[in-house]
């Protein structure tokens, strides 16, 4: 019988088939080592292939792809309502399957490997500078101790570091906690010039692409969020609206309507967390700009201002630019700013 829709359950070992044909008849129910998959999916003819979205599923989706199927990625939340009872490979198997053919099931776009190679530098970038963080705070805490203090923010690590070697000053450290705080210091000094070289990689790439230049010109948006929403969203068609785009950003309240009243709560923060961090970061950055300023393209930001918190401020400036950015990748196009009447 002929193969028409395959779901397949990924894993790092063991691999599970669940296959149907074109009036829903299961075909087979099959166990696959990773080393069996390539040679199983070779032997079929073209077909629609059902995956959950992880971490190994865009590698598996271009993979197959190149054997002549059509792979569709979904949400593991989407493909869980069809989970009938149990959980085992083999049901999880079935649901993908059962799920890939609904008409209003959404997808994700597969990612190429030039696009999973520069969020994975987003990713070490962001991993270091957390790492970073930890050790600052460590070393400000363990200072303290010794009534050592320096003002906050990361550009005084200098300040630090020169406290923690003067043995001139009125406090001195000890010869015990200053050689247990050498690490620390050696861990800072390695990584600033690690996260520096991370962050020249993404600026080359950045230059180079003309998704990310466009998403640039958007005030707020610096060649980090540029290049970090230009390799997240290759194809911004998948979403029907800025608006289904900054929803699935998780900038949108959450609703809780029924009986024909509206309840919006809090944004939903369902979608990806460190897009979403650097969207509003840079609505901060921008907010503060706009409190100096009576530009016509800063009007919205002060009104709202004169009536809401800042944070509120911020996520609903988060919203629209991140509206703005899907009208830019759809329409490829640059941000024009707005322009006063009296211009």
């Amino acid at each position: 019988m002929q193969v028409t829709t395959v779901g397949l359950d990924l894993a790092k070992h063991i691999f599970q088939v669940h296959a149907v044909d074109a009036t829903g008849n299961v075909v087979a129910r099959k166990r696959l080592r990773r080393t069996e998959v390539q040679s199983f999916f070779a032997d079929l003819s073209p077909c629609l292939i059902g995956v959950e979205a992880c971490a190994t599923s865009h590698h598996w989706a271009r993979e197959l792809t190149k054997l002549g199927h059509t792979v569709k990625l979904m949400p593991p939340a989407y493909v869980k309502p069809y989970v009938k009872r149990g959980k085992t490979d083999a049901a999880d198997a079935e649901a993908i399957c059962e799920a890939v053919i609904r008409p209003n099931m959404r997808f994700v776009p597969v990612k190429s490997d030039e696009q999973q190679s520069v969020l994975m530098l987003h990713r070490v970038r962001a991993l270091l500078i957390r790492q970073r963080t930890m050790l600052v705070n460590a070393l400000r805490g363990h200072l303290a101790e010794f009534g050592l203090i320096v003002a906050q923010g990361i550009s005084r690590i200098r300040e630090l570091i020169q406290l923690l070697n003067d043995e001139s000053s009125e406090a001195p450290l000890p010869p015990l906690a200053r050689r247990a705080l050498a690490p620390l210091v050696d861990q800072l000094l390695d990584l600033q010039p690690r996260i520096r070289a991370l962050e020249d990689e993404l600026l080359a790439w950045h230059r180079q692409s003309q998704e990310s230049r466009r998403l640039e010109t958007i005030p707020g948006v610096g060649f980090i969020t540029a290049t970090a929403l230009a390799a997240t969203v290759p194809d911004p068609s998948h979403f029907r609206s800025g608006r289904e785009f900054a929803a699935w950003l998780g900038l949108t309240p959450r609703q809780n309507s029924s009986g024909g009243k509206e309840r919006l709560g809090r944004i939903s923060k369902m979608g990806d967390g460190y897009l979403r961090t650097l969207l509003v970061v840079g609505a901060t950055a921008v907010i503060r700009y706009a409190r100096t300023k009576t530009a016509a393209d800063t009007g919205w930001i002060n009104s709202l201002l004169s009536k809401k918190p800042v944070r509120l401020v911020s996520v609903a400036l988060a919203n629209k630019t991140a509206r703005i950015a899907w009208a830019l990748l759809s329409k490829g196009e640059v941000y024009r700013s707005a322009v006063s009447v009296g211009a």
